[in-house]
């Protein structure tokens, strides 16, 4: 088959669409024909090197992907050939605490296909049969493959460790990422009302038709004080930062007294300058977040089948290209998820 793949850590110059092994398929496991697969930045992380992470090379990327199921191992016997199936990239041990309790996200030995194992950008992939579920009759493969990362780390975000309430006013820094156009989706369905952040005009305006209540470029205006005078000088009930460095001083001011802010990830850098004086001062609630557990999952997928929530979709590439497609996310020019079409 051919895949989308490193042979060693560096730029994007190291990606290669080259011919492979087909996956093979052991005791549980499932071997999908590729349909849809999508971009995350995790993809232009594990391309760099990430701390620890010592990979086999060649190494294919891609952590979300949809398709058809091809084959199935021993043990394996939940799907049947040529079911339309959709993936969670979550890989836990199932025998920890943390597993035993429901909570696989926070599984001592906590991975993610495409991360610490070989990846979906290929015309075949091969993960558990437990990451798999069937894609909802009217959800293609396209949106199928949009969908479970983003969704389900935003979900966890606003519905588990935020707990998000009707009315509740929900700040989202950088919107146009795949997570920040989820959480936007979930605020909404929540009954919450969005206050989004942009340099972009074009994308702020993406976010307006998409449900945001309040937009600002923060290139041209003070965010902190036009959202406080929006609420009253009150400041917002979550913020949802999943910047880091450029982005969590104004964090901590955007949140009101209680409120709590939420992150997943660092795009701009791990290590922000912070203010302890107004975190114990607000007595302000700091929650961090990862992925989601197999109940969450599940709830998010049932909502997809309700099109109740669906991802947005910037553009599509062929699988072929997906150099070029990651180029594209790298410039941080798109608004919601690009997807790689097999």
């Amino acid at each position: 088959m051919k895949a989308l793949l490193i042979h060693q850590h560096g730029g994007l110059e190291q990606v290669r669409f080259e011919e492979i092994d087909n996956p093979e398929v052991g005791p549980g496991l499932v071997r999908v024909k590729t349909k849809a697969t999508s971009l995350n930045h995790l993809d232009l992380h594990v391309v760099r090197g990430l701390p620890g992470r010592d990979l086999a090379m060649p190494h294919i990327l891609g952590s979300d992907g949809a398709g058809l199921v091809d084959e199935t191992g021993e043990e394996a016997n939940r799907f049947s050939i040529g079911d339309r199936v959709m993936l969670n990239a979550v890989l836990s041990c199932g025998k920890c605490e943390f597993c035993m309790e429901g909570q696989h996200s926070l599984c001592i030995k906590l991975h993610l296909v495409g991360e610490n194992s070989g990846g979906t950008h290929g015309e075949y992939f091969v993960v558990p049969e437990a990451n798999l579920r069937k894609i909802p009759a009217q959800v293609v493969f396209e949106e199928a493959a949009a969908f479970s990362l983003v969704f389900q780390t935003a979900w966890r975000m606003l519905k588990t460790r935020t707990h998000i309430r009707p009315g509740d006013d929900v700040f989202i820094h950088g919107i146009g990422s795949g997570v920040s156009t989820a959480a936007l989706k979930i605020v909404k369905l929540s009954g919450g009302r969005v206050f989004a952040s942009s340099s972009s005009d074009e994308k702020l305006k993406q976010a307006h038709q998409a449900g945001a209540d309040f937009c600002y470029n923060y290139t041209k205006t003070d965010v902190v004080q036009e959202v406080l005078g929006a609420t009253g000088k009150r400041g917002v009930d979550i913020v949802v930062d999943t910047v880091g460095d450029a982005t969590w001083l104004q964090s901590i001011q955007l949140a009101r007294k209680g409120g709590k802010i939420v992150t997943c990830g660092a795009t701009s850098g791990p290590n922000p300058k912070t203010e302890i004086r107004l975190i114990f001062w607000k007595q302000l609630e700091i929650l961090g977040s990862t992925m989601s557990n197999q109940r969450e999952y599940d709830e998010v997928v049932a909502l997809l089948g309700q099109e109740k929530l669906k991802p947005v979709i910037d553009r599509t590439f062929p699988l072929s290209e997906g150099k070029k497609a990651l180029e594209y996310l790298q410039e941080q020019k798109q608004f919601g998820k690009v997807v790689l079409v097999a």
